[in-house]
């Protein structure tokens, strides 16, 4: 362990290796167990892909919040806030605003509607086939975004801890490997069952570690949070990034603009983030699957309060973490900035800064929770979209036995993972946020508008839903691909290429109204259709008041 010490605090790594690992196997170890308890209940499709129904609200609630509070918010927010002061913490405001749209517009719906995927929903008045390709193909894409950000938030972690330096592909390589295949190993075993556990268990753990650090910071300032802001203002007069472009920080840090208003472009890109958090959410597949694993649509409607409340508090937590961070990490925001794992390093550099190596360790260890509960979650929403919508009602044309059915979710999880390591690698040194923003881009995109108007317009029919996926999801990709995220920077995901024709960072102000124009556009085009139409009234009795569903369920 000498050459990797001496490795780590050559490149600006913390802790102690051996500590950092021993935590983490003993969390994979307890988490394994759970699940291979949990798995042994899995004996059809309702129980690999909604866990037999069998959470409570309040269980589903705390699952709901660790399927939520992902690496973006643990490592990336709390990044953003100590480096972007102010602008960094809009993240929260937005990720938490969002769950109103949940609360209010899909979540009972949905449970009342559906069965076990988006796609259950849309083509309950719509052509099955057609539908449920496009659904499937849409929570894909999500997926596959959210997926790249978790894993990013791995290789940004484990540098930190391991000390490995932010251009070596392959040791950063490794490491994302070695948590797709502990994914892939979590879904493949305990289904939702016991992914829902490693959610419960996550969520808990990572509320007690941030209210604890939070406890802390706010103790060192006599529990007066004007001391800390003046604190974190006083640490940083300014930072200078990778690029060598120098922010004046000081009291800009308490004041909107260090990332986005500097110039009329980033307002509106900040229009475009803001947009894209706030309705992503209600779009998020993970998410929406959630709500299928309780018996009831009061059940579902209880657990989206539990989650509001404990999602609403660690937020205000992140606040603590992120000024924390800036004002008590030696060096402040420019150590933070170059730091292995950059802005994603500031929550662990402040648990080392005041516990040491142990609560470096006991935090870190929850951060790896945290993403490893992200990704299984993640892993089995684009497995089951798949094997679900695509493979039995699609391919198989609903002929197919729910053996074979499972079984091909499951193999459906390992090609996700695969692919999830290899786009990990690719995006390892972003800020994981900002990643976690362009899957809500892409989820407010191709799936939004089509679940509104399928719950709420009589008139939409398959082609406008059709348009309304595929137009928002390849319009929002386009973007994306095309946008500084990719390319153009230093900071983009391939510094050396520049084809970044689009302007703005994050799309979701242009295709998330594309997406809605398109729904409309498309139902016209369309035509209507008398048997889709007489469908609308059904499907309007069933998702307000759930009669009926349960039979559905039972099928």
């Amino acid at each position: 362990m000498n050459v990797l010490a001496q490795a780590q605090e050559e490149s600006g790594g913390v802790g102690s290796p051996l500590l950092n690992i021993s935590i983490f196997a003993a969390f994979v170890v307890v988490t394994l167990v759970v699940v291979f308890r949990a798995s042994r209940n899995n004996k059809t499709a309702s129980d690999y892909y909604a866990a037999g129904r069998s959470f409570t609200g309040s269980q589903n609630g705390v699952a709901i919040a660790g399927d939520y509070l992902s690496a973006a918010s643990f490592l990336g927010i709390a990044g953003a806030i100590a480096v972007n002061g102010y602008d960094g913490f809009l993240y929260s405001i937005g990720f938490l605003v969002a769950w109103l749209v949940a609360l209010l517009l899909v979540a009972e719906l949905l449970r009342n509607t559906g069965k076990f995927t988006m796609g259950d929903v849309l083509s309950f008045r719509m052509r099955q086939r057609p539908v449920r390709a496009a659904s499937a193909a849409s929570t894909l894409v999500v997926s596959f975004f959210y997926l790249l950000a978790q894993m990013a938030g791995a290789g940004a972690l484990i540098t930190l801890l391991l000390g490995i330096d932010n251009e070596n592909v392959l040791g950063q390589g490794i490491v994302i490997a070695i948590v797709g295949i502990l994914m892939i190993t979590y879904v493949l075993v305990g289904g939702m069952k016991g992914t829902t556990w490693v959610q419960i268990i996550k969520a808990t753990l990572l509320m007690i570690g941030a209210a604890v650090i939070t406890i802390w910071v706010l103790g060192i300032y006599g529990f007066n949070l004007s001391a800390l802001l003046g604190a974190a203002v006083e640490a940083n007069p300014s930072v200078t990034s990778a690029s060598g472009t120098t922010k004046e920080l000081g009291d800009n840090l308490l004041n909107p603009g260090l990332a986005y208003g500097a110039t009329a472009l980033s307002k509106i890109d900040f229009l475009s983030l803001g947009l894209a958090l706030v309705l992503g959410t209600a779009g998020l597949p993970h998410i929406l699957m959630r709500f299928y694993t309780v018996p009831t649509a009061k059940e579902a409607r209880r657990s989206v309060v539990w989650a509001i409340w404990l999602i609403g508090l660690f937020y205000l937590f992140s606040l603590v973490l992120g000024y924390g961070a800036a004002a008590l990490v030696p060096g402040g925001a420019q150590r933070i900035t170059d730091a292995p794992g950059g802005t994603n390093s500031a929550a662990p550099l402040l648990a080392f800064e005041l516990g040491g190596v142990v609560l470096l360790g006991i935090i870190s260890a929850i951060a790896f929770a945290t993403i490893l509960a992200v990704v299984a979650g993640l892993t089995i929403a684009a497995s089951a979209s798949f094997a679900h919508d695509l493979y039995a009602n699609v391919i198989k044309k609903g002929q197919t036995e729910p053996d074979a059915e499972v079984r091909v979710a499951r193999i459906t999880a390992v090609v996700v993972g695969i692919l999830a390591i290899a786009a990990g690698i690719l995006a390892r040194n972003q800020n994981i946020a900002f990643l976690v923003a362009l899957a809500f881009a892409v989820a407010a995109s191709a799936n939004l508008p089509t679940i509104l108007y399928s719950l709420f317009w009589k008139r939409f029919n398959t082609t406008g839903a059709l348009w309304s996926i595929y137009g928002g999801l390849a319009s929002c990709v386009l973007l994306i691909v095309f946008s500084p995220a990719v390319s153009g920077s230093a900071s983009s995901m391939i510094p050396g290429a520049d084809f970044d024709i689009f302007p703005l960072r994050n799309p979701g102000l242009v295709s998330i109204p594309l997406s809605f124009v398109l729904g409309v556009v498309g139902t016209y085009v369309g035509g209507r259709h008398p048997v889709e139409e007489g469908k609308f009234a059904e499907m309007e009795v069933r998702s307000l008041t759930g009669a009926g569903s349960e039979k559905a369920v039972s099928h």
